[in-house]
């Protein structure tokens, strides 16, 4: 059963472990979410595990910090949401997953661009096990299939932590991506792993997905962990 992100919160008695706990929270609201993410970085200690969110989103634009309003062409009945990710404006939705790391950057021992490049890698990967050729581009993060984009990337960091993440798309609506201009780019294109035979269930997807989000970010495949550390611990 999916979980509630209404208390998500870090279990500071826990010692220091290399591994992630995995959450599956299915189908939660943007903002809500966001803030459970930024309480759980605010109380975060040195020994609080890092975290895998993997979710996905009713319709709503996002904006970045570094957006600009004029990549928002028409919203229309699509709520727009302010937040505090690097980047410009993307969508999210049905048939989009969404994977949110919660990382100690410092104790991972990564910067901002290995992180980044962790998060383009586990869905390049994903997608060549699917049989999709997709890469990453220097000049614009995100994962692409030729000129389309796949799979966007945006973080935030603080106390020396990350959160946000990475948003791969599944078998979606694409519609909205045309009322912006994708990731700041006028004319960008997006596609969707069901485009290419890919899966056409973001629950296939997480699962396909997961093992690889765990072996970019250096941690071992999730059959591998206990199950206590699968689910995580759910305050109040």
């Amino acid at each position: 059963m999916p979980e509630s992100t209404t208390a998500l919160a870090p279990t500071r008695s826990e010692p220091v472990i290399a591994r992630p706990l995995v959450r599956h929270l299915g189908l939660v609201a943007y903002e809500p979410t966001w803030r459970a993410m930024q309480r759980f970085t605010d109380r975060r200690d040195s020994a609080t595990p890092d975290e895998i969110w993997l979710l996905e989103h009713p319709p709503v634009f996002t904006l970045g910090m570094s957006a600009r309003r004029e990549h928002l062409l028409a919203p229309g009945d699509i709520a727009v949401v302010e937040t505090d990710r690097g980047g410009q404006v993307t969508y999210h939705g049905p048939g989009q997953l969404v994977a949110y790391t919660l990382i100690d950057l410092k104790r991972a021992g990564l910067g901002v661009r290995a992180i980044v490049s962790a998060l383009e890698r586990a869905a390049i990967d994903y997608a060549a096990e699917l049989g999709i050729a997709a890469r990453a581009r220097r000049d614009a993060p995100g994962v692409y299939v030729g000129e389309r984009k796949l799979a966007s990337v945006g973080i935030r960091i603080r106390r020396g932590a990350c959160y946000h993440g990475l948003a791969l798309n599944v078998s979606m609506d694409l519609e909205p991506f045309r009322r912006i201009n994708p990731c700041g780019y006028p004319d960008l294109e997006m596609t969707q792993l069901a485009d290419f035979d890919g899966p056409r269930s973001v629950e296939v997807a997480t699962a396909g997905l997961e093992p690889h989000l765990l072996r970019t970010l250096g941690t071992p495949h999730a059959d591998a962990l206990p199950p206590q550390l699968k689910t995580g611990t759910i305050t109040t």
